[in-house]
């Protein structure tokens, strides 16, 4: 705690309303400064822990709603990075990727299923910026991170 009133981390909780077997019950904790991870694939998704909860206070704060972040992991850990909860319910789930997979994570598609959010996205960092609204369709699908990022706010 005196970490995060230093403002040198942030916590981001589990979210296990309506999931069985929610196993992690203690936060994730990002670093403001993302450039201190020292692990490449730690660095990409803790840059993108920042934008997004900078995102969920931007939205909350102008009244598009109430929105929260948070993680997924169950007893058989599985689970997904990200979790945007619009108004109390499940709206995007994100998973982060530094490199590009032919195929989608196979616990992003599960608990896609299972919560039935508006987007599901595999965000990639080594894929190029491609010109087009990730959030004009909804659904599952792999975005680049420049494209997913520069659409938050």
């Amino acid at each position: 705690s005196i970490l995060t009133n230093l403002c040198y981390c942030f916590p981001i909780k589990p979210w296990h309303k309506n999931l069985s077997k929610a196993l992690v019950k203690n936060p994730k904790y990002y670093l403001w400064d993302w450039t201190l991870c020292s692990e490449e694939g730690a660095k990409v998704e803790n840059f993108v822990a920042c934008h997004l909860l900078k995102a969920v206070h931007y939205w909350t704060n102008d009244g598009f709603g109430e929105y929260g972040l948070y993680f997924i992991r169950d007893l058989n850990q599985k689970g997904v990075d990200f979790l945007i909860v619009k108004d109390g319910e499940p709206w995007c789930l994100i998973e982060v990727k530094k490199s590009h997979h032919k195929t989608l994570s196979p616990s992003l598609k599960y608990y896609y299923e299972l919560m039935k959010p508006k987007y599901g996205f595999q965000v990639v960092f080594d894929l190029p910026y491609v010109d087009e609204d990730c959030f004009k369709k909804k659904g599952l699908r792999t975005v680049p991170l420049k494209t997913f990022l520069s659409q938050l706010i």
